[in-house]
């Protein structure tokens, strides 16, 4: 009987906002796995006696990557850990996006502003979007018009104050339309698909609380997304074996599909909108668990 942690985020006093952690404990427990969810921060729990630790919903990591990069690369000498530690602290920069674009994968253009660099160079004839590099959930994201140029000076000044590089992004106005696409793969394959609306809205301040999926649904993913998902996946330095994934695709303005974002470390997963899915999730973590 494999021996499987969770890796999640401790809520305090309030409901996890996993919906899917105690229907994926089920499915693990009737798939024949010891299985428990724990916070990755939690001093107490002895990582290395687990089989295999799937980093599942560590959902405050964004805000402390230099404790929680570091944790997962202890596990990753401890025991096995998914995704591998190599993979977690590539993906948590995401200035991974360059990486994918050099590889020649279609992404949403992004400009980068680092702490000490030239002055803040924003679109003045379109929309734009300000998110740090290290984010999660809209944190710290925000839609600007170029008439709003100064408060977005602000934005990227206050990220700076904090040690943060911030990204700069033509907004894309495909998500108002068709909307945002996750491609869920699992165990290497596709899983599912869904799709939400826009999350920024003008005139939503960047430190504004924002609901990451709106009007969430379920999508069946056109052959052109399919082929840029599995281009981004192929992308992904060093090739390493992936548990999971999820690609996040936009419409660019020639109508195409671009990578918006690669999610490799806690992406969440959706089962609650694809029930169908949680027996082949279970399954392929006691695969990885028990190799």
């Amino acid at each position: 009987m494999p021996r499987i942690a969770l890796a999640t985020y401790d809520p305090g006093t309030e409901p996890s906002r996993d919906q899917d952690l105690p229907v994926l404990l089920a499915a693990l427990t009737a798939a024949g796995a010891e299985a428990v969810a724990r916070p990755w921060d939690d001093p107490g729990v002895e990582w290395g006696g687990f089989d295999l630790v799937v980093i599942r919903s560590t959902w405050d990591y964004a805000w402390r990557t230099d404790e929680f990069v570091p944790w997962v690369e202890r596990v990753g000498k401890a025991t096995r850990i998914a995704n591998p530690a190599k993979v977690v602290r590539w993906n948590t920069d995401k200035r991974y996006l360059g990486d994918l674009a050099a590889a020649g994968v279609p992404v949403v253009p992004t400009r980068y502003l680092a702490p000490g660099g030239p002055a803040a160079e924003l679109p003045a004839d379109r929309d734009f979007v300000v998110k740090p590099t290290f984010g999660a959930g809209a944190r710290f994201a925000a839609r600007y018009t170029p008439g709003e140029h100064g408060t977005a000076v602000r934005h990227v000044a206050r990220m700076h104050e904090e040690g943060l590089t911030a990204m700069v992004q033509p907004y894309v106005a495909g998500i108002d339309f068709s909307g945002e696409r996750a491609l869920l793969f699992f165990g290497g394959r596709l899983l599912h698909a869904s799709r939400k609306r826009a999350v920024l809205r003008p005139g939503t301040a960047y430190d504004a609380d924002k609901v990451a999926h709106p009007d969430l649904e379920t999508w069946t993913p056109t052959p052109a997304e399919r082929a840029v998902a599995e281009r981004a996946l192929a992308a992904v330095p060093d090739a390493p074996e992936l548990l999971y994934a999820r690609v996040d695709l936009v419409d660019g303005a020639d109508g195409r599909p671009q990578v918006m974002e690669l999610e490799l470390v806690e992406p969440n997963l959706f089962l609650f909108l694809h029930p169908g899915s949680v027996a082949g999730v279970a399954e392929a973590i006691v695969t990885a668990a028990r190799r």
